[in-house]
């Protein structure tokens, strides 16, 4: 059985396991949160080292492409340099992908109505390749970078401002403490309302789910969320917001999504490459065998 581990400074109260077959492969996919533990998370890749046939790295990048240029995070570099033996991938080798693909797919299969309508992604440039999938199908995007993770109350309306934007402050951003861009740990719990009116304006809410999560007001009815990872606990919060419909990039696994560093860390036990040598081609090839369709949750039932 190969063994596929997510190692998360998100909290511990995200934590899901699951077993499965993929391509006639059995697999054992956990996901194990340290609560934005450092010293945990690292003490946990030595001890899987080598054990294991691949890790992902939750509740952190290690890049973020802007424009086809790639900035390394440097606080994520602690985790990845302690997966000596076994590789370690932090899901952006597929947010070019498959998220790309979902947004298709939702657009093209009439799953959900994009073309027209008013996108807010809290944090668009740890999903560039979403955020160019949402403008290629003809979304209005509202792009939160600014507001929510550097703190400067102003929104961006297109590609071309958050490329201009984004080249100027990648390379500061990237030396920040993470704690001070994205919420680890028990944090992740606490909700802070923050620049609701975006939300109120938006149509759909977009991005990785714990940005969504940080800031969400306490009503929005009829709103619909494209995400990548939630529990039974996110659903019910959404629900209780009045949230009409959400759609993970990733397949329901026993009753919850995995985030995209889970689903690249099981192409990379299927491929058997060494990781330096998986190109993008590969990650399509497989997407096409895993044949992975977006999950959709109606949350009016």
């Amino acid at each position: 059985m190969k063994h596929v581990v997510s190692v998360s400074l998100g909290s511990s109260k995200r934590d899901h396991a699951y077993e499965t077959d993929f391509l006639g492969q059995k697999f054992c996919i956990e996901r194990i949160g340290t609560d934005g533990d450092w010293d945990k998370a690292i003490e946990l890749i030595r001890r899987l080292d080598g054990k294991v046939n691949a890790f992902g790295m939750g509740g952190i990048d290690l890049y973020i492409y802007i424009a086809g240029k790639k900035y390394t995070i440097k606080d994520a570099k602690l985790l990845v340099n302690e997966a000596r033996k076994t590789p370690m991938v932090d899901g952006s080798g597929l947010k070019n992908t498959l998220e790309r693909k979902c947004i298709k797919d939702v657009h093209e299969q009439g799953i959900l109505e994009i073309e027209g309508k008013k996108v807010l992604m809290v944090c668009a440039v740890d999903r560039f390749g979403m955020a160019e999938a949402f403008n290629d199908v003809g979304a209005k995007l509202i792009i939160g970078d600014l507001m929510y993770t550097v703190g400067i109350p102003i929104p961006l309306r297109s590609l071309t401002s958050l490329r201009i934007i984004g080249k100027a402050i990648a390379p500061y951003i990237v030396r920040m403490p993470f704690e001070k861009l994205y919420p680890t740990g028990e944090d992740q719990n606490v909700i802070i309302p923050k620049h609701s009116k975006y939300y109120y304006e938006a149509d759909i809410l977009a991005g990785d789910f714990n940005y969504i999560r940080r800031y969400l007001p306490e009503k929005l009815e009829g709103k619909k969320v494209i995400t990548n990872t939630t529990t039974e606990n996110d659903l019910e919060i959404l629900k209780q917001r009045g949230i009409k419909k959400v759609i993970t990039t990733t397949p329901d696994m026993g009753g919850r999504s995995f985030g995209t560093n889970v689903i690249e860390a099981l192409m990379v036990a299927l491929i058997s490459k060494p990781l330096d040598q998986i190109m993008p081609e590969d990650y399509i090839e497989m997407l096409d065998k895993l044949d992975m369709h977006p999950g959709v949750i109606d949350l009016e039932r």
